[in-house]
């Protein structure tokens, strides 16, 4: 299946990366991490576009044909442009459905609020690795502590730290004091495309300016080491970080459509 979405010809490289499996169907893409099944965005089905009504059911029972053990369903829908009122079949199934804005950028510049505070550099020793899982969790989706989220983080973390030791990318922390108050990473993702991931400012450092310095620094070295001209960024439209990402030089490209079922239990 040939890709449009910039957004999930990023995605999956780097899933690639880190030992996910793509199979291709023709119509739809099965991507599976069988060593971490609870990550819904290891494992997931892409489709070609967004199924008509009728035929939408049938697609939810591929995914469970597919992920027999999952609790969760996620699906991802190809395609650069899109509304969630496309996916409102499966919002009335009690969805939870987005349509993220995928931004890139040739160039970035300097943004208005630079933060000094800061040491900016690349996370290094087992200690900084560590400090990263405790941000991701700190910035989850509700902020919970979990032994899954917790196991999820750290195994994220391994394969992070491995696609970095490898020379796919680096990842970059904000560090004030010997707190990590901001974290990404930027992974070479294809043919002169770089792609930033987890993009987390602790909740006690925000809107200090940590996050739009980070980006433009790790951004830098995007295109001076990493030799991309392309830098790719996906984002919630209705988050504060958009604009963040504006003022540094990213300009919104396509629409990402996805929808996701969380497990009963959560």
């Amino acid at each position: 299946m040939q890709l449009a979405s910039l957004g999930y010809q990023t995605d999956l490289a780097l899933l690639r990366l880190g030992g996910t499996l793509v199979e291709d169907h023709g119509d739809h893409l099965v991507v599976s991490s069988p060593d971490i099944p609870t990550y819904w965005w290891g494992n997931f089905l892409l489709l070609a576009e967004v199924p008509d009504p009728p035929a939408s059911q049938r697609w939810l029972d591929r995914f469970a044909a597919a992920f027999p053990l999952a609790k969760h369903v996620a699906m991802g829908f190809d395609g650069t442009t899109g509304t969630l009122a496309d996916l409102a079949w499966f919002t009335e199934k009690g969805f939870d459905a987005e349509a993220l804005t995928v931004m890139t950028a040739a160039a970035v510049r300097t943004p208005a609020h630079i933060n000094r505070d800061a040491v900016y550099r690349g996370l290094r020793s087992d200690d900084d690795w560590a400090r990263g899982v405790e941000l991701q969790i700190r910035c989850g989706r509700e902020n919970i502590e979990s032994v899954a989220a917790r196991t999820f983080a750290t195994e994220k973390a391994r394969i992070n730290r491995g696609l970095v030791e490898a020379g796919h990318g680096r990842w970059f922390g904000a560090f004030v004091g010997d707190r990590l108050a901001a974290q990404m990473g930027l992974l070479a993702a294809g043919p002169g495309l770089a792609r930033f991931q987890s993009v987390q400012t602790d909740p006690d450092f925000r809107r200090r300016g940590l996050a739009g310095t980070l980006v433009r620094h790790v951004s830098r070295y995007g295109f001076d080491e990493l030799g991309a001209r392309t830098l790719v960024m996906v984002a919630d439209p209705d988050y504060f970080a958009i604009d963040l990402y504006r003022n540094v030089g990213f300009e919104p490209t396509e629409t990402q459509l996805l929808v996701e079922r969380k497990p009963p239990d959560d």
